[in-house]
């Protein structure tokens, strides 16, 4: 486990907080090196896809000339969803670290555990908590700023509705 792909992959959620989307940001090495590199892109690319590990994944595949990524591991500053953890098991990824865990949707093992379920066809090792309380302060600070931005917007359009000219 290198911390240093865990910084590189929150770098990447924050070019996805800047694009407007849930800042998630991963990244997949193979022998020392990343070949796949993604952030969370469902709203721009209108793709409900286009998660960080999904778009990593394909960058990685296209690399190596394979969607089979025997032997890579992938970084990941969120627990994968189900959707991405099966996409690791179908890559055949060897080990997935992740940072914050996932309480609504985590598929490796906060609510659910897709990477070891005993009929899948290939187990992804995983390990989460690295660099954990920088991943979740990221997501965290994102949402309350969301939350604001709402809050502001909602107070603005009853001022309008209300006739007040200051608003």
């Amino acid at each position: 486990m290198n911390p240093e792909y865990m910084q590189f992959a929150i770098s990447l959620a924050a070019k996805a907080e800047q694009e407007g989307e849930v800042p998630v940001g991963a990244v997949v090495v193979l022998d020392g090196k990343v070949i796949g590199q993604g952030w969370n892109r469902s709203i721009t690319q209108h793709d409900a896809t286009a998660h960080a590990e999904i778009m990593a994944l394909r960058q990685a595949g296209k690399v190596i000339g394979n969607y089979r990524l025997l032997d890579a591991e992938l970084y990941v500053t969120l627990e994968p969803c189900p959707m991405c953890a099966s996409a690791m098991i179908h890559a055949r990824i060897k080990k997935v670290y992740f940072g914050a865990p996932d309480l609504k949707t985590g598929a490796a093992g906060t609510v659910m555990n897709l990477l070891d379920y005993p009929a899948a066809n290939h187990k992804v090792a995983y390990e989460g908590g690295v660099l954990e309380d920088e991943c979740r302060e990221q997501l965290q600070a994102f949402f309350r700023r969301r939350r604001a931005e709402k809050k502001a917007a909602k107070q603005a359009a009853k001022a309008d509705d209300n006739g007040d000219p200051c608003a």
